[in-house]
Parts: structure tokens; sequence; C-alpha cells
């Protein structure tokens, strides 16, 4: 296993302070909001691009990808019935994959349940096919650029689509394709009605990246998830991918959540006695 850490955790630290410091607590990779670059993706130059490399480099950090992929954008929708919006929305994906590959990055986190929610007058199996269709468009650009969209279940809380892990690898499988893959979110999936230890063991076959954060919307350790059946099930099933910290909520404090959730992480495998 790998740690990352989500940069919109440090808030408005500029990159080169907030990678300095997640290196320091000992993660080796970092993940991405676009929103931190730019409210949109196309606005981001190829020298913004290249800067966020260069940074990253320098604390010897990986970008690992893109996460909140449609957060504090406007007019896209994954299942929305209009083919335009759609397309328009499958557009955006493909750029947001150019600029995950600019930076370095190889995955992308589709959650935003705000931007694919069922809509009045849609059914759920409308819903899949059109969120089937925004995906399959990508493919091209998705392989061009080495990319993997890891699609992401959300608990009810958040939205009416996309609600388990099952109905994540459902769509997954509709679209068929290696660069479509699952993103487990331990928040999101304390809402499920088997453990998050056993979701980790049926879907390894497509697991392609892991959130690490507690039902309070804080990190590893800052709530009540015992992470311990969690990362023994990661090393029984062999994972070797990144587990990203991402909070939501940043009461504690910046320098606490990032270094104590790594700190937390590192004591528990090493409890479980699972490698890092």
């Amino acid at each position: 296993m790998k740690f990352a850490i989500c940069n919109e955790t440090f808030l408005d630290w500029p990159h080169d302070r907030a990678f300095a410091f997640a290196a320091e607590c000992g993660y080796t990779g970092i993940e991405i909001a676009p929103f931190t670059l730019a409210a949109d993706a196309k606005l981001v130059t190829a020298a913004q691009r290249e800067e966020i490399r260069r940074l990253a480099d320098a604390s010897d950090l990986e970008v690992v990808g893109l996460h909140w992929l449609l957060a504090k954008t406007e007019g896209y929708y994954l299942t929305h019935p209009e083919n335009e919006i759609r397309d328009r929305t499958a557009g955006y994906i493909q750029e947001l994959a150019r600029l995950c590959r600019d930076v370095g990055g190889s995955r992308m986190i589709f959650g935003s349940p705000l931007q694919r929610n069922v809509m009045d007058g849609v059914t759920y199996e409308q819903a899949m096919g059109y969120a089937a269709e925004v995906v399959t468009d990508c493919l091209p650009v998705l392989e061009e650029t080495g990319v993997t969209l890891c699609m992401e279940p959300l608990g009810p809380v958040e939205g009416n689509f996309l609600n388990t892990a099952a109905d994540a690898v459902r769509l997954i499988e509709m679209v068929g394709h290696p660069n479509v893959r699952l993103i487990l979110d331990c928040k999101a999936m304390s809402s499920e009605s088997v453990s998050i230890a056993e979701l980790v063991r049926r879907h390894i076959g497509v697991l392609a990246h892991f959130h690490a954060n507690d039902p309070n919307k804080q990190g590893p350790g800052f709530g009540a998830l015992d992470f311990r059946p969690i990362f023994a099930a990661l090393g029984e099933v062999d994972y070797r991918g990144w587990v990203s910290v991402e909070v939501f909520d940043y009461t504690p404090g910046i320098e606490r959540l990032a270094k104590e959730s790594i700190d937390y992480m590192r004591e528990t495998l090493a409890e479980v006695g699972a490698a890092e």
C-alpha cells in the first residue's frame, strides 16, 4: 500500500508548502482537486500543469491523479436526459483526463453526487444507461492518456445514484473496459449493509483506488471507525495501490489531520501485519 493525501486538505496553503508538508509527514503521493488549480480544467495553463509536476517532484511526491472532478463547475451532468448535456459532460471528462496526464496522474475519481443524481422523470435504469454512454464516449481519451476513471459509490446521504459498491461495479461492467474501475471510500462504505472489509474482498478484481476517512468526515483515526479489519483485508487481497486520505471536516486543524492520519494508518498496518 502507498499513502497519499488530497491536496484540498491544505485549504489555502500554496502548493509548494502543502506538498512539502505532505512529504514531511510521510506521504508519497498527492491527489489533486481540479478546482484548486482553476474553476474550469480548460483554464489550467500548460505552465501551471508543468509547475504541479515540478513541485511534486521537488517534494518526492507522485501525483496520484484527480478527484472531485465536477466540483464547482456548471453545465455538466452524468445522468442527464438531454444528449447535449451528456455530450458536454463527456467532453469535460476528456479534458480532465488530459489534465490528469499532464500533471503526472493516472487516476480520476468520479464522485460528484450533485452532477449524477437520478433526476425527476428519469428511471434508475435510464440513469445507468446515460452514465454508461458518457463514460464510453470517454474511452478513447482515457486510453490515449493512460488514465483510469474510478467510479465512486457514495452513501444515500450524499445522493441517489451508485449508493453501493455493487451498483458501481454494475456500471463498470456495462462499460466493460480496463480503464474504468472502482474506488472504495471508507466514509461512503460505512452506510452499506456489509462490512468495509468484506466489500474489499468482494471487489478486489476491479478495485483501483481507496480513500481513507472516517464517517465523521475527518481523517482515519479521528473517529470511531476501526481500520484494523480494513487494512487486514487490503493486505489479505494483496492490494498494492494508493490509500488516499480525504477529509471534509478540518476542525482538528490541517497539520494534525495530515500527520496523525498517516501515523494512525502506519500503526494499524503494523498491528495487523500488513505491508506498507
